[in-house]
């Protein structure tokens, strides 16, 4: 199937199944010829696996990337009453696993690149704070060594949501292995995705390790034996073999939407397009390829009429959504957020795009002018 003839998509999946489907279903045949669906094999491997691509010691396999951010802010010890900072640009989940343990999120801007701005962490903490999330977003690390400072200072945790940031890297140091505990995310539209909802969390701390194994599975300590009240959150095996078998492809995958970055990097050159740089200090592993422009709207537009299709991560902040009226944020509040909200636009990165795909979208968008432009 190839995109460069028709319309461009966002996203890939059917091509994605047709390039591993004969490898994929000996496999998924394997696991049910097993009846090892809960626990079992698979899912040790997957463990092990992505403790080491991560570098960390230890890894717990999880049914979505937002369970685990809910135990590992329970781990941490957080719940009523408590504060954890965070940015209010995120996908709902980074604030709802906060709200639903009981916790108050405490919203901070972001800088240019959208991630967090450590500058404003310090005026944000309070005796309730317990803290800080940052939020890896569009495979890009946060400036880890400000936060990691503040949080020693302030005797905090960090607790990395690296839902979308899977081998990405800063200084050399891995995501999810910096911050007290990291929370990985295998949604399908991840870079390293199963198909249906995965999860997982990364820790160096053997202690939390061994608890978010028994909280994940009832609290059980063996089948008779129940240590303390948990849930159902583990990962099942079929998921954690075909996730396996991707993680053998990871590094390609990551390189190619690597390569697809640079081609857009090298060639957008819209004066009227902000794109974030990629520092020395970075090694981002685009889940997602924002720009950012004034005119993203009519940019929109135009593209789709180009047959481009795109996508908006995310259009509406999350202190300004209607669940979040509780928590006494209004418009104005974090004016970069804001900003950005309305001018960023993400484009198609997936591994599946071809050479010639890139090359008409980053065309349309150097031909690209709105009337606003036309008229100025």
């Amino acid at each position: 199937m190839k995109s460069s003839a028709g319309r461009i998509p966002y996203v890939n999946l059917q091509e994605q199944w047709l390039e591993e489907r004969s490898d994929l279903l000996p496999i998924i045949d394997k696991v049910l010829e097993s009846a090892q669906f809960v626990g079992g094999d698979e899912l040790d491997k997957f463990e092990e696996n992505i403790a080491k691509l991560c570098g960390t010691k230890y890894a717990c396999g999880l049914n979505s990337g937002t369970d685990a951010l809910m135990l590992a802010l329970s781990l941490s010890g957080i719940g009523k009453g408590d504060e954890v900072i965070t940015p209010p640009n995120s996908f709902i989940a980074s604030t709802a696993a906060i709200v639903h343990i009981g916790a108050t999120p405490v919203f901070v801007d972001v800088l240019s690149d959208q991630n967090i701005d450590p500058s404003k962490i310090e005026a944000a903490i309070t005796k309730k704070t317990k803290a800080i999330m940052p939020v890896h977003l569009t495979g890009r690390m946060c400036d880890m060594d400000s936060i990691m400072d503040i949080a020693k200072k302030y005797d905090l945790k960090v607790i990395e949501d690296a839902a979308q940031s899977v081998g990405s890297k800063y200084k050399g140091r891995l995501s999810g292995s910096i911050g007290n505990i990291g929370c990985f995310s295998t949604h399908p539209l991840k870079n390293l995705n199963a198909c249906g909802d995965g999860g997982f969390l990364t820790t160096n701390d053997e202690v939390v390790y061994n608890k978010s194994r028994s909280y994940r599975n009832h609290g059980m300590v063996n089948r008779n034996i129940v240590d303390h009240f948990g849930s159902v959150t583990r990962m099942d095996n079929l998921q954690a073999s075909i996730l396996n078998y991707r993680l053998g492809k990871l590094g390609e995958v990551t390189q190619k939407r690597r390569n697809n970055a640079k081609l857009y990097l090298d060639n957008i050159n819209n004066q009227d397009i902000f794109i974030p740089e990629e520092k020395v200090s970075e090694y981002n592993v685009y889940h997602t390829f924002v720009i950012q422009t004034k005119y993203r709207d009519s940019l929109k537009e135009y593209l789709s009429k180009n047959e481009i299709d795109t996508a908006i991560h995310y259009p509406i902040p999350i202190h300004l959504q209607p669940a979040a009226k509780k928590l006494g944020y209004k418009f104005g509040d974090f004016p970069v957020t804001e900003k950005q909200s309305k001018e960023i636009l993400t484009l198609p990165i997936n591994q599946y795009l071809e050479k010639t795909d890139l090359e008409r979208i980053f065309s349309a968008i150097n031909q690209f002018e709105s009337k606003a432009q036309r008229n100025e």
